[in-house]
């Protein structure tokens, strides 16, 4: 069932949070909600889920609306914990599916399963407040997705994870989309997105103002990105017709360029003042679309 969102607007008193937002999630996709704090990602989730309900638009799943009958086939992980911290990981975490709708002994196991995937089985008897800050979010994850969710929103999933607990939590996450869960995630890593998202949205004051698939997203920006080292100064080049972007690195330098024929140009002007080690074009990173279209660095 695709997600559909028609002229979503939430106001709350004379702050307007999403404006008049119109988007398309299709099923089984992993679909990147980017922008900075403020944006109205969080709100928009809470509106998917039904938490808050919008002031205009309509927000459908297949051709019904997300309402308590459809609580069951959803899971959500949200930025904040929200698990007791006193209850034991067991307990606290066949409670939760129970009540969406799992038999005891399926969510016990179920629950053992995700435990060994992530490592730490012998965590199940352990309150949450016993454990580390990375371990509470495996936790919270699982919470999330025990019950086999259709729908999984998923709010800074990474968050507070080291890189191997992040891989390990991205391979999850892939898995899940690979066996037909449709997926809704944000992320303040924005490699993250480019990895495991064909398509996303960056918000800007409730409003996208990028929307659609990364490959033609990173095309129709028409910038490249050129790395080179090189045994010379490579200082004129900041002053080059058609490059926006100079950083100096330490073997080199890094530039943004308008576009393939300024590359060629810039080859053409470094060629015979020095030995050439490197030089690599470059599609645009979702950085740098960010900072053209937002005005800011995402981090």
């Amino acid at each position: 069932m695709d997600l559909q969102l028609k002229n979503v607007t939430k106001r709350f008193g004379d702050f307007t949070a999403v404006d008049d937002l119109s988007l398309t999630i299709p099923a089984g996709e992993m679909f990147g909600f980017l922008g900075a704090n403020g944006a109205g990602k969080t709100t928009t989730f809470r509106m998917i889920l039904g938490l808050l309900d919008p002031n205009d638009g309509v927000i459908n799943w297949g051709n019904h609306q997300i309402n308590y009958s459809t609580s069951s086939m959803i899971g959500y992980l949200p930025e904040e914990r929200g698990l007791y911290p006193k209850l034991k990981v067991r307990d606290q975490l066949v409670y939760l599916a129970r009540l969406k709708g799992m038999d005891k002994q399926e969510a016990s196991r179920g629950l053992t399963s995700w435990l060994e995937r992530f490592k730490i089985p012998d965590y199940a008897e352990k309150k949450v407040e016993e454990l580390s800050k990375g371990n509470q979010q495996k936790i919270q994850f699982i919470a999330a997705v025990l019950h086999k969710p259709k729908l999984l929103i998923l709010d800074e999933p990474f968050s507070g994870l080291d890189p191997v607990n992040v891989e390990l939590l991205k391979a999850a996450v892939l898995k899940l989309r690979d066996e037909g869960t449709t997926i809704v995630f944000s992320s303040h890593r924005m490699e993250h997105v480019e990895e495991m998202c064909e398509n996303l949205c960056i918000l800007q004051r409730g409003k996208p103002v990028v929307h659609g698939n990364l490959t033609e997203i990173k095309r129709s920006f028409g910038k490249k990105n050129i790395i080179i080292h090189a045994d010379a100064d490579l200082d004129f080049l900041a002053t080059t017709l058609g490059v926006t972007k100079f950083t100096p690195t330490a073997e080199g330098v890094r530039l943004q360029v308008e576009g393939e024929m300024i590359a060629d140009r810039v080859l053409k002007d470094i060629v015979g003042k020095g030995f050439i080690r490197k030089f690599e074009l470059e599609e645009p990173s979702l950085n740098d679309i960010f900072i053209e279209k937002v005005g800011a660095s995402f981090e």
